[in-house]
């Protein structure tokens, strides 16, 4: 197939007509490969629905059916004709600053392809050609029909609305039911603005306020010694730094430390926190750095690519990646997240043909368009070797941590999708060296998934169950250990050494969960399984929500703060003394 330009895409062009010398079955397929994991495009394809469903999109106004679109994408007033996809699709925060879409299909023919295969669906001229590796179009989720989970209705003991400080949860993996006990289902939650009368709710003598306003997209943030907070805005690839107010109650000023990054999402300091050198921050496919020092709010360089491709299959899927190092600063570990929900397309091998690869890339480590994704990588710092898989298996370890005390690395972990709607429990874990988590052939111990039975017997066995999961389709993000033993907002003495862990939002489920943090209990730095609501009441009457929290970290007066990519707020919790 010829390469086509944007320029020979857009000159000439009738916006209706199909583009020229593209290939809709070509488009499907990437479309598959780069999208599915968040949108579907025509019935039973097996997409997610993370984001919008695209059946019919082509020639349809923006933000015009039944989802939960950004501000930003209502106020466009886009039409999704052949141009303004190609514009889009080239570079989303672009076209539209504070779309929640921002991994771009940066290969002209792929969007040309994309185009062409988005007009066929639409015209119902699509005819669907064998999908490599599969025989044919993915299978549609859900149970068979006629099974019973078909035709079961869903009793939502576990939704948000018996959320409340202090309840206590524990999942208890040797019970899940099984898969497709309940229909698969889609409801991604709208965004609506904070009622008047919402509250959240926290404990006893704890206060809820805001931090700071105007992000873009806030993820991860970190703290400097003398007080500043660098904070990742991913949506507007930038990382900036927050200055407290005198009384730390609020941010008095936000200035943008660097931009023009890819997808920033972690942020870490060496060789340490308290006498840091260099600014490291994980891109969706390297590790920069940038020189540093206690005060600095732009930075004094250009960035040094520290690692250069973390994966070889760069595009589509989870994009956000983290990095941290170990407490003698020898090691850095970067978290990649899968490309797919379960490696739908990944290609078949023999027991022996994938024995063989392992021995390559690692124990249980996935191919194909996963290759080196879903996976915790290590790497020798100050040595130019490439890295090696630490630990694999983890289907999107969105947030790595590093437990004070011990040392203990932890992984926060969203699970995958389509099997029911208390399947399959997200976690937050220790990392093993070595250790396999399951993905994608068996998930939570010996479970395995049906998408992939009889592949792959020789692991039956060998998962690695997590620490402590959590409800399915929660969709944790962050895990962050209280260390904070003095400060006029510092929490009591028992919080001391306990994790919390944010809980973005459900989509994959009939009845919503999420949109809150949890308090991960530990007895003498170890987890106990269990965990208990701390903060929730993000979610509104009808199941809408006005807050998708994201991540936390324990500031220098004690307090939490914590980021909100929905709304993008800062937020502070203190406690009252």
């Amino acid at each position: 197939m010829r390469s086509i330009t944007t320029a020979g895409l857009l000159a000439g062009l009738v916006c209706a007509a199909p583009v020229f010398g593209a290939d809709a079955n070509a488009g499907k397929a990437v479309f598959h490969a780069q999208c599915a994991l968040c949108h579907s495009a025509e019935p039973g394809d097996n997409g997610g629905g993370q984001g919008p469903n695209l059946n019919g999109v082509y020639d349809r106004h923006s933000a015009s059916t039944d989802f939960g679109y950004t501000a930003a994408l209502k106020a466009s007033g886009l039409t999704w004709d052949t141009a303004t996809l190609n514009r889009f699709l080239s570079s989303p925060t672009t076209v539209v600053p504070g779309s929640a879409m921002v991994v771009p299909v940066a290969n002209d023919t792929d969007r040309a392809n994309i185009i062409a295969y988005f007009q066929a669906v639409k015209a119902g001229t699509f005819k669907a050609a064998a999908v490599a590796g599969r025989g044919g179009p993915p299978p549609a989720s859900g149970p068979p029909p006629g099974s019973p989970g078909a035709d079961k209705r869903i009793k939502g003991f576990d939704d948000w609305k018996n959320d409340v400080p202090g309840r206590v949860h524990r999942v208890d993996i040797a019970t899940l039911p099984a898969a497709y006990d309940t229909p698969s289902t889609a409801k991604f939650p709208r965004l609506v603005p904070k009622p008047a009368d919402a509250q959240v709710k926290l404990p006893p003598g704890f206060a809820f306020s805001v931090f700071a306003t105007g992000t873009t997209g806030a993820r991860k943030m970190l703290l400097t010694p003398n007080g500043d907070i660098f904070l990742s805005e991913t949506q507007a690839n930038k990382v900036v730094v927050m200055r407290p107010s005198a009384d730390g109650r609020h941010a008095e000023q936000i200035t943008t430390f660097a931009q023009g990054l890819v997808l920033p999402h972690g942020l870490a300091f060496y060789p340490n926190a308290q006498h840091p050198k260099w600014l490291y921050v994980a891109e969706t496919n390297r590790v920069v750095r940038y020189p540093y020092k206690p005060g600095d709010t732009v930075a004094s360089g250009v960035p040094e690519i520290v690692v250069a491709q973390l994966s070889p299959i760069e595009g589509g899927g989870h994009f956000s990646r983290d990095v941290v190092f170990s407490p003698n600063g020898k090691k850095m570990y970067v978290s990649v997240g899968s490309q797919s929900n379960v490696a739908e397309d990944m290609p078949k091998k023999t027991v022996a043909e994938a024995k063989a690869w392992e021995a390559a890339h690692g124990f249980g480590a996935a191919w194909g368009n996963d290759e080196n994704r879903a996976d915790v990588l290590v790497y020798d710092v100050g040595s130019d070797k490439p890295g090696k898989v630490y630990a694999s298996g983890i289907r999107n370890c969105v947030s790595l941590t590093v437990q004070p005390g011990n040392g203990a690395l932890w992984c926060t972990t969203n699970e995958r999708d389509m099997l029911g709607d208390d399947l399959v429990p997200d976690y937050s874990t220790r990392v093993k060296a070595g250790a396999w988590y399951g993905w994608p052939w068996y998930y939570m111990g010996n479970h395995e998934d049906p998408r992939h039975a009889g592949e792959r017997p020789d692991l039956a066995g060998k998962v690695t169950s997590p620490d402590v999961p959590f409800q399915a389709h929660s969709a944790a993000l962050n895990l962050t250990f209280y260390t904070a033993t003095s400060g006029a907002s510092a929490f009591p003495k028992e919080y001391l050494g306990e994790g919390f862990a944010v809980l973005h939002g459900s989509w994959n489920r009939a009845f919503r969960t999420g949109h809150k943090v949890v308090r991960v209990r530990m007895k003498n730095g170890v987890p106990t399984g269990e965990y208990d609501d701390f903060l929730t009441g993000f979610i509104v009457d009808d199941g809408n929500a006005w807050g998708r929290p994201v991540a936390l970290l324990v500031n220098k007066d004690g307090s939490l703060l914590l980021t909100d990519d929905g709304a993008n707020i800062v937020y502070r919790i203190s406690y009252q003394h």
